[in-house]
């Protein structure tokens, strides 16, 4: 039998190590962000073209790479790192498996510049689809600067199963800031298309976290420390009044790296419980220094999941720690600087006795429910007609029937149980309604229809509303905006705010801070809203966070209105998120229940 196994070409191996490694634009932009740091730059940029499909540049002011070096760097597995299988139990780089470089440019043209301090030039090399194509001697300033171009030029297929511009941009977002909130201490700016996302100046976590996610966040946290024999912990948690739907600000780092844990994220919940609404997810931004020899960090491809030694104790300890400091935070006093001084009793009469007690005068002869008319007569608790003594009835027997007939239609056809459901009637018995998902279904046809005909009405705002936003929600904004303004909003973008002149005679301006937060999470976070377009999406999220709520008390004319308008639908099977609107109650079925 002929032999049938070889080894694969270098370039083919490449190209399946890639896969692996290189699964979208974000992640050649970790793979890039990391090895700036583990070459020890202080300042770093992030230049991106097309969402990184067209262009991917990272420029550091490392120690850099001579000429030789620069070149072996592309090679599989070749790696400053590690020396030795040992190495690989006290790892506190970033990148040690030396595949990044080769499998980047595996499937992208790549051009590299790197100078050392003890080199007067620096190195330039450029390679395509493995394939070596020049090095030569280049002027650059200390560091390397890394150029990462059409990528997945060369696999066709794998370029297809890529996203959106928009939504490849959000993926390298999330990447920066992982490896921002990681490194404080090493200043960082993201241009995308020439525009600057982020400036990020070095500096401490705190000061980090808000710069990313906004200065408000700052008087979110809460501080956590603790030092264990089992690992050193600090970063802080949101305040639980704080916590948001979408899980967006949920970050781990043990030795400075990014990790996913749901373990440890089950003992941070595990200590807000009690303290969060149904369907929130605490905040939190915390930092783990252990010893490298008691974790194991190469059980995922990525190296984002890490096995602990000492797992359960690390759990415990988390989960007292933020226990304690949101205890702590619980019983802090609170200064109200809008208290008025003026209404506070001086400290020389909070002791004195008054020297005249006005008196009060009772009578206790007052009877509140006793009639003082004398002349109207009592009807006999048998007649149930006493129930309408106050419709002033006349005495002739047929007027007297016309008008209770009339009084009796006049009485309203729907009522609210239990401030949740309108219940109205049907030729056959009850027609029981979810007023919350009625409403989501009448606002969602309404969104629906603005967008597709652009005649949603909008009223302006005698006072224009702003709404301070974070870098990330400011780069996702253009997403969204031609849809608000097609369903009535007029928002404009004015530095790191949105100045809203406008919106939805449908809507509440007092809604409107709620309702932005609502939109801009759900969608930073990607939660998951089935949509057959993003017209759709913005209808389904805005009919959501516009609605009725359960426990709403509605008037009569509330209840009547809402219902004309749900009996109104093209739908009214189910509410936007596929959910029963309505339950009947026939007349059989109750006559049975009454058995």
């Amino acid at each position: 039998m002929a032999d049938i196994i070889s080894l694969l070409p270098d370039h083919v191996a490449n190209q399946i190590a890639a896969g692996e490694v290189i699964q979208r634009p974000a992640s050649v932009v970790k793979e890039l962000l990391e090895n700036a740091i583990d070459a020890q730059a202080t300042e770093i940029q992030l230049l991106i073209n097309g969402a990184g499909k067209t262009m991917i540049q990272v420029i550091d002011n490392g120690i850099g790479m001579s000429t030789t070096d620069i070149r072996l760097a592309f090679e599989r597995h070749a790696t400053s790192k590690i020396k030795s299988a040992d190495d690989l139990f006290s790892i506190t780089s970033k990148g040690f498996r030396g595949e990044a470089l080769a499998s980047i440019a595996a499937i992208a043209q790549v051009e590299i510049h790197s100078k050392t301090a003890e080199d007067e030039m620096a190195s330039c090399l450029r390679i395509s689809g493995s394939n070596f194509e020049d090095q030569e001697v280049s002027v650059a300033p200390k560091g390397t600067s890394i150029a990462v171009k059409n990528l997945f030029y060369n696999v066709p297929a794998r370029r297809n199963f890529l996203k959106s511009d928009k939504v490849e941009l959000r993926h390298i977002i999330y990447e920066f800031h992982r490896v921002g909130l990681t490194h404080p201490e090493v200043k960082f700016i993201f241009l995308q298309n020439g525009s600057e996302l982020f400036d990020l100046p070095s500096g401490t976590h705190r000061k980090r976290i808000a710069n990313i996610f906004g200065n408000k966040i700052e008087e979110k946290l809460i501080p956590l420390e603790e030092m264990t024999s089992v690992a050193g912990i600090e970063g802080f948690v949101v305040k639980p009044e704080f916590a948001k739907k979408s899980r967006g600000q949920q970050f781990f780092f043990v030795n400075k790296r990014f990790i996913k844990s749901p373990f440890l994220h089950h003992a941070v919940s595990s200590a807000f419980q009690g303290l969060l609404r149904d369907q929130y997810h605490p905040g939190y931004f915390i930092y783990i220094q252990i010893d490298p020899k008691t974790i194991d960090i190469n059980i995922h491809p990525t190296k984002t999941e890490i096995k602990f030694e000492e797992e359960q104790n690390l759990y415990a300890i988390i989960k007292s720690m933020v226990k304690h400091s949101l205890g702590m935070f619980q019983v802090a006093p609170v200064l109200d600087f809008d208290r008025d001084s003026n209404l506070d009793t001086p400290y020389d009469l909070q002791q004195k006795i008054p020297s005249n007690v006005p008196s009060v005068e009772v009578d206790s002869s007052f009877n509140p429910f006793q009639n003082s008319d004398k002349n109207i007569p009592k009807a006999p608790k048998s007649s149930w007609e006493s129930l309408y003594s106050e419709l002033d009835i006349p005495n002739d027997p047929s007027t007297k029937n016309k008008e209770l007939k009339l009084a009796i239609e006049q009485t309203p056809k729907v009522f609210q149980l239990l401030r949740k459901f309108i219940v109205t009637t049907t030729r056959s018995g009850l027609l029981i309604i979810d007023q919350q998902r009625a409403h989501q279904r009448v606002l969602y046809e309404k969104f629906l229809t603005s967008i597709t005909k652009r005649n949603m009405l909008s009223q302006q705002l005698m006072f224009p509303k702003e709404i301070e936003l974070s870098q990330q929600q400011i780069a996702l904004f253009g997403e969204l905006e031609a849809n608000l303004n097609a369903m009535g909003f007029v928002v404009k973008q004015q530095d790191n705010k949105l100045c809203i002149t406008g919106i939805p005679a449908i809507c509440n301006d007092k809604q409107l801070g709620k309702l932005f937060e609502d939109i801009l999470s759900t969608h930073e976070s990607n939660e998951q809203v089935e949509s057959f377009s993003q017209g759709d999406y913005m209808a389904k999220i805005l009919s959501k966070s516009l609605s009725i709520k359960g426990n709403t008390t509605l008037s009569i004319e509330e209840q009547q209105a809402l219902i004309d308008d749900f009996f109104a639908c093209k739908d009214t099977l189910t509410c936007p998120f596929n959910r029963k609107i309505f339950i009947t109650l026939e007349k059989e079925e109750l006559e049975k229940k009454l058995n």
